[in-house]
């Protein structure tokens, strides 16, 4: 069995965020044996607190409702294997590690990740390509420019070759018909 959630995410405070979690197994989903729980963890220094959990009759079960109050809801579908869950009007407390437990009967192992949820005040500002762009095109130019250049010089010494060896082929062809002609002439 296989756990996957993203290593990281950051959010912007005063918004929602799905913290995705999926896993991967051999066997399809018993609801009568499966069992997952999310936990929550405000520094590595600290206890996980459980905050929901899959209960057979009653699906997902939100615990600890003090932690989140109602700001966090399932939001995943337990038939495509996505335990996912959203947390709503993300406050600085809310920082931390968040961990998701899965056990998959018969799977021997019970599957673990772990996400760190960053609550950040304001997003980075996009990054402004253009530089990269210029500089790119730049240096693209460049060596088209180079390529160009070794491309005619190749061809001019080539050109030059040609002429020199058809100059050297009718001197020799022009020795040999004004000598023969002229040795003609006198017999």
């Amino acid at each position: 069995m296989e756990v996957l959630v993203a290593p990281q995410i950051n959010v912007l405070n005063g918004t929602t965020v799905r913290i995705g979690c999926s896993f991967t197994s051999c066997y399809k989903m018993d609801a009568t044996k499966f069992a997952m729980n999310w936990t929550y963890q405000e520094t590595s220094n600290d206890t996980e607190e459980m905050f929901m959990t899959f209960h057979s009759k009653k699906g997902m079960v939100a615990l600890r409702p003090e932690r989140f109050m109602e700001r966090v809801l399932f939001s995943g579908n337990l038939d495509k294997n996505d335990l996912s869950i959203s947390l709503s009007n993300v406050l600085p407390e809310d920082e931390g590690v968040f961990h998701c437990y899965v056990r998959n009967p018969p799977d021997r192992i019970q599957g673990h990740a772990s996400t760190q949820l960053n609550v950040v005040t304001q997003l980075p500002p996009p990054r402004d390509s253009t530089i990269a762009v210029a500089i790119g095109a730049s240096v693209s130019g460049a060596l088209a420019l180079v390529i160009l250049i070794m491309v005619v010089v190749k061809c001019l010494r080539r050109h030059r070759k040609q002429e020199v060896m058809s100059e050297d082929k009718m001197e020799e062809e022009g020795k040999l018909e004004p000598d023969g002609g002229a040795e003609e002439g006198t017999k």
